[in-house]
């Protein structure tokens, strides 16, 4: 195979290393290479493996995180090895195929491996996974890599995994897998770095733009300029055309036809210089041509989930160091080059060093879903680079549940449905009940709408039928708007996987409500009571849109898409729903609920969607365990305000706490006031039959029922070695006050230690108390833990003050013979 090649290629900077990749993987399964961009890692290394004898009858799948990527590279190693696209070299991307049976080497989007893994558990014809870029750290990648590493553990020892990247932490990488570091050099030309004046985060379109026109009479090459969306993409685009008219002004994003995109990517055929305005899709694998200089905003867009609001939202943050040199290196390819960041030194100091893995950030709903199909159920368990966070987790069970793709944990047959279908899990139920109520072709429209960047734009209103409507006047008509033509493509694919054609009739506003309903069943949302344009979503949150908004006042919603706000969400797709077509959906809930306002139990029956409530009934009847439940819950939530956490009660856990760090060897619990309220099952449950108004929890002996739940021996030694009282000379039993942390405090009036000579002690007379003299008033006149030194250097100053203050009482010339009193013994 390598008598095809153009040998000029070797003279790419990662040819030098070849050697040692070979003799590495002719060894071990893993190994992880990091070099600079264009190094010629992400084509020259593939090809040149090809013939390795350990591949011999297996093929290559190298993932890419990008599809123009994926198809670009695939492009240029069919041309390098000088055969058609689809033979040796192919590619495989959602919904589109380039591949043969003679297909040794295929280049891949990172979701695709994940689908092969489900129908070939061990990969058996594949030899090497290659993951390329893999600093993106991309959700996807991640999964893919988990499950790679599985298999590679339990089944397929022979299966070779390479990790590739210009900028990711090799390292710690190299730690978490057990992997072998080879490093390129490459052949970098130097970049030099300048920082400018910052853009303001409001107008970074537009600040970019200005700051770019000076630069473009100091140097003659071709510009790449990194800004974080189409929206800034835009502002920018107006300014230099108008300011640039002899410049080549074009926009690089993800959304882009593959035309526009090669328009900019590829030379000018007549050498006019061209100014790329590009999100972050051009920072790895992408070669633009002819570029020597990079302006950097400093910015980039990031679907964040939140896990508390179930929902995502598209965050402005800066971008991290990894990024911003990886940004830089792209005007250093072909030759010498420069790069402007606009922001400050200062600010350079503040980045994170590397970007944060999609994973920490994203919606798992699909990652579940693939984990229970894999047949793992303790996720957190497999070799993860970052662990996926268990609320995330938890949030995706929910929403698998709310979906019926799991039950109680398990996989359902539907379950299985949706997970063979190449869209989320959310599409795929949408997609299946569809067929059950005859609005496939419709459905297949709402999905390819939902996958895509909004073609209308919020200024259209928040109606997806709006959407919908343009998509059929497009494919009647062809009457185009932009983005339509990509939406139209990704419907076609859906329409083929049924083979069913195309609608373009009249839609019926009703049926795309209720498929979004199955789709998003928990923002599902019903009008708010006199607060216009504001939706209760059945999640339990609130969510808005624009007053004079066509569907502002709708009685009731199905929401394809809100971010969540502080305070209230705001709804940018949505479409009205019949309340009647819900009724398969409405679920009666019994509820017991303890009322701390109303002052007792409320008991009923409720039909909702979710949170939101349709109508109440009484319950007559509920189990007497039921009702231990809900009182359980209340003092969960609010027991602190309905127990009598009196002073004692506070003593008693603080003896408890200090006895636990002076023992630790002993089984002392671990009490505190917030500890008991979130685990009341565990202490006074036995002591709640009674309970039927506020009143009742305050007669709750706590003292009583706390000691009571230690078993016998800490019983006693609770009381010996942490007394809730000493006695003193005088007779009395003086509460001993214990504290956090602190030595045990005795405050005691001065006249009731007469002739004590030893300060008291506890924890079986390891540790001294901390005595606090009280003057006859009580008030403080002396702290010590040496009550032999008090009385021999300390008493007689305290006594002249005393004296003078309190004349009537007697102050002896010897404490330790006089006589202690817990009265008034006055001198006559």
């Amino acid at each position: 195979m390598l008598n095809n090649f153009d040998f000029n290629i070797f003279d790419l900077p990662v040819a030098e290393i070849i050697p040692q990749v070979k003799t590495q993987l002719s060894t071990s399964n893993s190994l992880i290479i990091q070099a600079p961009p264009g190094a010629g890692k992400s084509t020259l290394l593939p090809l040149v493996l090809l013939d390795e004898p350990w591949l011999v009858g297996k093929k290559i799948l190298m993932l890419e995180p990008r599809r123009l990527a994926t198809k670009t590279i695939a492009q240029r190693m069919a041309s390098m090895t000088n055969t058609k696209l689809g033979d040796l070299i192919g590619y495989r991307i959602r919904f589109e195929s380039v591949i043969s049976a003679n297909t040794r080497l295929e280049v891949i989007t990172e979701g695709i491996l994940t689908r092969m893994l489900h129908s070939d558990n061990g990969l058996e014809d594949v030899g090497l996974v290659i993951f390329d870029e893999f600093h993106e750290r991309n959700l996807h990648s991640e999964v893919a890599l988990a499950l790679c590493r599985e298999v590679q553990q339990v089944l397929r020892p022979d299966l070779r995994i390479l990790l590739m990247s210009a900028t990711i932490d090799a390292n710690v990488l190299s730690g978490l897998l057990g992997s072998t570091v080879i490093e390129s050099k490459g052949r970098q030309y130097p970049v030099e770095v300048n920082y400018m004046n910052e853009v303001d985060q409001y107008s970074i379109g537009e600040d970019t733009a200005r700051q770019i026109i000076p630069l473009t009479k100091v140097h003659n090459g071709d510009f790449l300029v990194f800004l974080p969306g189409q929206g800034e993409i835009r502002k920018a685009q107006e300014i230099l055309k108008k300011m640039l008219p002899d410049d080549l002004v074009l926009p690089l994003y993800g959304q882009l036809s593959l035309g526009d995109q090669n328009r900019a990517i590829l030379p000018h055929p007549s050498g006019k210089r061209k100014i790329v305005l590009s999100t972050d899709i051009a920072e790895t694998s992408l070669t633009i041509e002819g570029v020597t200089v990079v302006v950097d905003s400093g910015f980039a867009k990031s679907s964040r989930f939140d896990a508390r609001s179930g929902l995502s939202r598209l965050v402005l943050h800066r971008i991290s160091i990894d990024s911003a040199d990886q940004r830089s290196g792209r005007a250093g390819r072909l030759t010498a080059g420069h790069s402007y960041r606009l922001w400050t030194k200062a600010i350079q100091n503040q980045l994170n060093e590397y970007r944060t893995p999609e994973l920490m950030e994203a919606d798992l709903t699909g990652l579940v879903l693939d984990m229970k199909a894999w047949g793992k159920q303790d996720i957190r368990s497999m070799t993860w680079l970052t662990t996926p966070p268990a609320g995330t987790l938890a949030l995706a069970e929910k929403t698998l549940e709310s979906i019926e793709a799991i039950l109680e944990g398990e996989l359902t047959p539907h379950g299985r449905e949706v997970h063979k279908l190449p869209t989320h899990p959310r599409i795929a139920h949408m997609l299946i009940n569809a067929v059950k109520i005859d609005q496939l072709g419709l459905a297949t429209d709402i999905a390819a709408i939902l996958d895509e960047r909004d073609p209308l734009g919020p200024d259209a209103g928040v109606d997806i039928n709006l959407r919908i409507e343009a998509l059929r006047r497009f494919r009647k008509y062809d009457v185009s708007i932009s983005g339509i033509k990509k939406i139209e493509k990704l419907a076609a694919s859906y329409r083929r996987m049924y083979s069913i054609l195309p609608e373009n009739g009249p839609v019926d506003p009703w049926q795309t409500g209720l498929l979004l309903a199955y789709a998003y069943p928990e923002r599902i949302a019903a009008a708010r009571p006199g607060n216009n344009a504001q939706f209760q979503l059945a999640n339990g949150k609130i969510a808005q849109i624009a007053h004079k908004d066509d569907l502002a006042h709708e009685s009731w919603l199905a929401v394809a898409h809100v971010d969540a706000r502080e305070g209230m969400g705001k709804i940018w797709m949505a479409a009205p729903i019949n309340p009647k077509d819900l009724a398969p959906m409405l679920k009666t809930k019994e509820v017991l609920k303890w009322d701390r306002k109303k002052g007792g139990l409320q008991a009923h029956s409720e039909i909702r969607i979710g949170s939101i409530i349709l109508g109440t009934r009484p319950l007559s009847k509920y189990a007497a365990g039921d009702v231990t439940e809900a009182i359980l819950e209340a003092i969960r939530e609010d027991g602190e305000y309905l127990l009598d956490f009196s002073e004692n009660v506070e003593q008693l856990i603080l003896r408890v706490h200090n006895l636990k760090n002076w023992h630790p060897d002993q089984n002392w619990p671990d009490w505190s006031i917030a500890g008991l309220c979130e685990k009341p099952e565990t202490w006074i449950a036995p002591y709640l039959q009674n309970i039927t108004k506020n009143d009742d929890f305050k007669k709750l002996n706590l003292v009583q029922i706390l000691s009571s739940s230690l078993d016998f021996t800490l019983q006693k030694q609770l009381d010996q070695f942490a007394p809730a009282t000493i006695a003193v000379p005088s007779g009395s039993k003086i509460k001993l006050e214990y504290r956090i942390d602190e030595i045990p405090l005795l405050a005691v009036r001065l006249q009731e230690l007469f002739g004590l000579l030893e300060t008291p002690r506890v924890n079986n007379g390891k540790i001294p108390v901390l005595i606090e003299m009280l003057s006859p008033g009580y008030k403080p006149v002396q702290l010590t833990q040496d009550l032999k030194s008090f009385w021999k250097n300390g008493y007689f100053e305290v006594k002249k003050e005393l004296k003078r203050r309190y004349p009537k009482h007697e102050w002896p010339e010897n404490p330790l013979e006089a006589q202690a009193i817990s009265g008034v013994k006055r001198r006559f």
